[in-house]
């Protein structure tokens, strides 16, 4: 048993970090309706990471690797922010998929002309939650609290324009800076969550949590409280699963995620939705 918390321990604390700040963003992103938003910059970071590693033969956790794939999040952060502006006859989240596809196929590119680069793949996916490092934990911790702090001091704003952006039917040049902010803070925060859980478990996170809450309650602070419950949850009983079976970290947390998703769902059938 000490064995399991020995090795698990970190493992489990980064997947409450991400929890906690993905949860949140995950709030927004559903009241946006860019789903996708999170996989295309998990993608889009993906993509400078495995550049970074071509030309300058840098390490996935090296400094210029970071460095590549926050800057192609933010030039794509950019884009998303000044596109719902200038071209209004396309909806945002088909820009975003067909984003998603580019910059999935520049990196299947990169990955298909370089020799040992296919391990690549799986640790983009997958991650490599389960060989977390303390230094690990205090990026992460750094990076989420330094992102977590503009979130909470902007909320307001942010969650002004999250719960009109559907019906806005003007966006001036206020509200396209105050998106790429957004956008530049989730690109922060996922840059440094896809290293280390890959994409599937960072897509669970955004998306699964956030939707159980919706089925609950209206109220951000109990959406918040929801979330945040169901993922440490699930991250949780995943670590067990993963240790216990020797099955991949990342894809049983989803997997659990999806569980209590699914119970949630049944269970809301017979309970009224709090104001």
């Amino acid at each position: 048993m000490f064995y399991f918390i020995e090795m698990l321990w970190l493992p489990f604390l980064v997947c409450v970090l991400m929890t906690f700040i993905l949860g949140y963003i995950g709030i927004h992103v559903l009241e946006r309706e860019i789903i996708f938003v999170d996989i295309a910059l998990a993608q889009v970071a993906a993509f400078g990471a495995i550049s970074a590693h071509i030309f300058f033969h840098a390490h996935g956790d090296s400094i210029t690797s970071y460095l590549f794939s926050f800057g192609f999040v933010l030039i794509i952060s950019l884009f998303f922010a000044f596109t719902r502006k200038r071209i209004a006859q396309i909806p945002l989240e088909a820009v975003i998929g067909i984003s998603y596809a580019i910059a999935t196929a520049g990196t299947l590119f990169l990955i298909g002309i370089t020799p040992g680069a296919h391990s690549h793949v799986t640790t983009m996916l997958s991650g490599s939650i389960l060989w977390t490092t303390k230094k690990d934990v205090v990026y992460c911790l750094l990076i989420f609290s330094i992102a977590g702090g503009m979130f909470y001091y902007f909320r307001n704003i942010f969650n002004k324009i999250s719960q009109q952006y559907t019906n806005s039917q003007e966006i001036d040049s206020y509200k396209v800076w105050w998106d790429f902010l957004f956008y530049t803070l989730v690109g922060i925060v996922i840059t440094q969550s896809v290293k280390i859980g890959g994409v599937v478990l960072v897509f669970g996170f955004l998306i699964i949590p956030a939707t159980l809450s919706v089925l609950f309650s209206k109220s951000i602070f109990k959406r918040l409280l929801i979330t945040w419950i169901a993922g440490i949850l699930s991250s949780l009983f995943g670590l067990l699963f993963a240790s216990f079976l020797d099955f991949s970290v990342g894809p049983s947390v989803t997997l659990f995620l999806g569980i209590v998703l699914v119970g949630g769902a049944v269970v809301s059938k017979y309970v009224q939705v709090d104001k």
